[in-house]
């Protein structure tokens, strides 16, 4: 057996007869791909911010949420998830994402979820808000969460 037949041996039998051959393509464009044109008419553009969102630690029935430190336990669930990637080993650092930061706000267990995760894991994200779906938690899409305090 040859190795053209043995090659057409392992070819799925719907692709043995190609009507295009790779030779026979034309190309997209000859002088420049279409998106070297369009650089130079570039327009600024303003940058969105992520939004920020609070969690409280209270029920849509006005109960607080229990247990007490679970903003603490959200968060560190969420910790891995930085700027960046991890930086493992002796380098490490015990902390909070700034992703997900908790807070006690108006003397209320909160926890202040970035949109940026979405970004940067989306499963973390749908973790974070489908917790707050299913135990029933308060989320508020404030104008102005407060932010973390800058690390020193």
């Amino acid at each position: 057996m040859d190795v053209s037949t043995q090659e057409r041996q392992l070819v799925a039998p719907q692709q043995d007869d190609v009507t295009i051959r790779p030779a026979a393509r034309q190309p997209l464009w000859t002088d420049q791909p279409p998106w070297g044109r369009l650089a130079a008419k570039r327009t600024s553009m303003t940058v969105v911010q992520p939004k920020k969102f609070l969690i409280q630690g209270v029920t849509r029935d006005g109960k607080a949420f229990r247990p007490s430190d679970w903003a603490e336990r959200l968060a560190g669930a969420m910790s891995s998830l930085r700027p960046g990637g991890t930086a493992g080993g002796i380098g490490a650092f015990v902390g909070y994402s700034p992703y997900c930061v908790p807070r006690v706000i108006d003397r209320v267990r909160s926890v202040i979820v970035d949109e940026a995760l979405r970004g940067v894991e989306p499963m973390a994200w749908d973790f974070v808000m489908n917790f707050a779906r299913d135990n029933d938690l308060m989320v508020v899409e404030p104008e102005a969460v407060p932010s973390p305090p800058a690390a020193s």
